[in-house]
């Protein structure tokens, strides 16, 4: 972990970072495929987590992305998130630690989830499974939740937004990079007025930046336009790296810390830690 800790730009002092007053939990969404949102959940969790947060990765995407990043078993009968949505399993029955990341724990999805849109459409109140699994989950002292949506604006994703306190969007840095967004952000505004009136849109992360395009340079300066300062200042950079480092049941963090892209992860959850004390 030690060339972790070389990897990073200068200024980080003891390498804490400030802890939040509360957990806070973070859902992960857009409905595009593609964006960047499961690299975006893995890294700044695991980003964090070795700057002194405890981090719980609740991987809502039945593809399983995320729970394979971080090299957490979710294949044949291990329990996962949907039998804690549609079976009430308490969610301390299925949290794993990460391996070698001791504040990182992952709550694993696997293909079964896929189901769940379905089968939580008869169930009562099944727009706030997840908010009651989580509240009544109090195994260990956590700084931060973070949700990793799947590509929809469906039941899920719902309850991702239900049990969370702020809704993070990864934005990729291309031509229809805006598209659809209305769309999730109306959804949002709808859970915020029915559902969970603490709802705000806390973070917008531009993924995928290529510096050799005008284009991308201009979609940055559109959504910095138009969102203003909830757009992190950092910009994730394309890099092979963070597609590879999943491969391999890692974060970038821990697969290849000097990379751009790690480092840019890093200083994306360096601003994001920071903006809990001015939240």
């Amino acid at each position: 972990m030690a060339a972790a800790q070389a990897g990073e730009t200068p200024g980080d002092g003891d390498g804490t970072w400030p802890r939040p007053a509360k957990c806070r939990v973070i859902a992960v969404a857009n409905q595009k495929g593609g964006v960047g949102k499961t690299t975006t959940s893995v890294n700044i969790a695991a980003a964090l987590s070795m700057h002194g947060q405890r981090v719980l990765v609740v991987d809502l995407d039945p593809q399983g992305n995320a729970s394979t990043a971080l090299a957490t078993e979710h294949r044949g009968d291990v329990p996962d998130v949907y039998q804690v949505l549609v079976d009430d399993l308490p969610m301390a029955d299925i949290v794993k630690q990460v391996p070698d990341m001791p504040n990182l724990y992952c709550a694993p999805a696997t293909i079964d989830l896929a189901g769940a849109e379905i089968e939580l459409v008869s169930l009562v109140a099944r727009e706030a499974r997840l908010r009651r699994a989580l509240g009544a989950y109090d195994a260990i002292d956590l700084d931060y939740i973070v949700i990793d949506c799947p590509p929809s604006l469906g039941l899920l994703t719902v309850n991702a937004l239900v049990a969370a306190d702020e809704v993070m969007i990864p934005i990729q840095c291309e031509y229809y990079a805006l598209e659809g967004l209305g769309q999730l952000l109306r959804n949002v505004d709808l859970i915020k007025a029915h559902l969970n009136p603490t709802l705000r849109l806390s973070t917008i992360v531009l993924t995928m930046y290529d510096g050799r395009t005008r284009l991308a340079s201009q979609v940055a300066d559109e959504v910095r336009a138009h969102f203003g300062d909830t757009v992190l200042n950092t910009v994730i950079p394309r890099s092979v790296r963070l597609s590879e480092a999943p491969s391999y049941g890692q974060s970038v963090m821990t697969y290849d810390p000097g990379s751009s892209g790690a480092m840019a992860y890093m200083d994306a959850a360096r601003e994001i830690a920071h903006r809990a004390t001015v939240a």
